[in-house]
């Protein structure tokens, strides 16, 4: 098996772990959750969505928690070398990122997302492709001007919850093309679980011989059919070294109900059983990789005590079998 031997890791529970919980989770709650992922050793942390809180009540908090972030004591330190990002799909949202950005308190990163289904697309932005793609050639030049990154997403790469399938080599291409227009980095998901090991591996081989740069690259599952960390696998033997993931593998799309109150979320064309939604399991991930001699440059045991009270955070018992059987015994022990 061939793969890096150093990777990059990102944990992304504050924002997309935390959008499908049902329950409003307190600022404090967030704040505390950036703050330990920081000193587990995380350099990228998304931590909000700038978007209209109408739909997603679950970030009303914006504001105050990146202040919060900027204000805390324990991390002072550590901040000037974490990526801060905040997801901005719309005019609005950049527009809000970046004033809060010259305010002092904004995100030194923020996300744009296509994807390669045009009703996807449509759906998620309320824009056709083509649109979109000309309002990011607009506002990724004013996001640098602010100093500010900017990732974009590739979606549906594996697959479409509307349209069925779809094509991977759309995918490479609508990489090149948010690499030309001057995104920073390109984040390759799989929002719905569509990706199997064996595409997982010829995507990103393709990936690599288009634009062999890992460093480029973002490679994010989600696990709806199960094959998260066998999808981890698949990427790592095609070279990639940049991950995402989430505490007990949380998150994945908007909630439709937040604190007995219906919203619009994503809708239920994105999963039948809301229940087998979210991402890949940080704290899994950690563990497999530093049993392949992986260096995730990471403190994996606190990464776990973390991990145990974002399930106190949420209420329950969250999809980490690392943290029902812990890292396994590296010395003999009772003789």
């Amino acid at each position: 098996m061939n793969y890096p031997k150093k990777v990059t890791l990102g944990d992304i529970t504050v924002r997309d772990g935390f959008q499908h919980e049902e329950q409003f989770i307190p600022t404090e709650a967030k704040l505390w959750l950036a703050e330990q992922l920081i000193l587990c050793g995380f350099k990228h942390i998304e931590t909000t969505n700038f978007g209209n809180p109408s739909g997603m009540p679950q970030f009303k908090d914006a504001d105050e928690l990146m202040k919060g972030i900027y204000a805390s004591k324990r991390i002072k330190d550590l901040l000037p070398s974490v990526s801060l990002t905040a997801i901005t799909i719309r005019e609005k949202a950049i527009e809000r990122a970046i004033e809060a950005k010259k305010a002092g308190f904004g995100p030194n990163r923020i996300l744009l997302m296509v994807s390669t289904s045009e009703s996807h697309h449509k759906k998620n932005s309320g824009l056709f492709l083509e649109e979109y793609w000309k309002m990011a050639e607009k506002y990724i030049p004013m996001a640098h001007a602010a100093g500010i990154k900017v990732n974009g997403t590739v979606s549906t790469i594996w697959g479409c919850p509307i349209e069925g399938p779809t094509k991977m080599e759309k995918a490479i291409d609508f990489t090149k093309r948010w690499l030309d227009i001057g995104a920073n980095d390109v984040e390759h998901a799989d929002h719905d679980g569509s990706a199997s090991p064996d595409r997982v591996y010829r995507y990103f081989s393709m990936l690599m011989d288009s634009i062999p740069n890992p460093e480029k690259h973002i490679v994010h599952f989600h696990v709806t059919r199960g094959w998260g960390l066998a999808n981890v696998l698949a990427a790592l033997q095609a070279g990639m070294t940049n991950y995402e993931s989430t505490m007990g593998g949380i998150g994945g799309q908007p909630a439709n109900f937040v604190s007995g109150v219906p919203v619009s979320g994503t809708g239920a064309y994105y999963y039948k059983d809301a229940s087998t939604v979210g991402l890949v399991q940080t704290e899994d991930m950690v563990v497999m990789m530093d049993e392949m001699g992986i260096d995730t440059g990471l403190d994996i045991d606190k990464v776990l005590e973390t991990g145990k009270m974002v399930e106190r955070i949420v209420g329950r018992q969250l999809r980490s079998e690392t943290l029902r059987n812990g890292r396994i015994p590296k010395t003999l022990t009772g003789r």
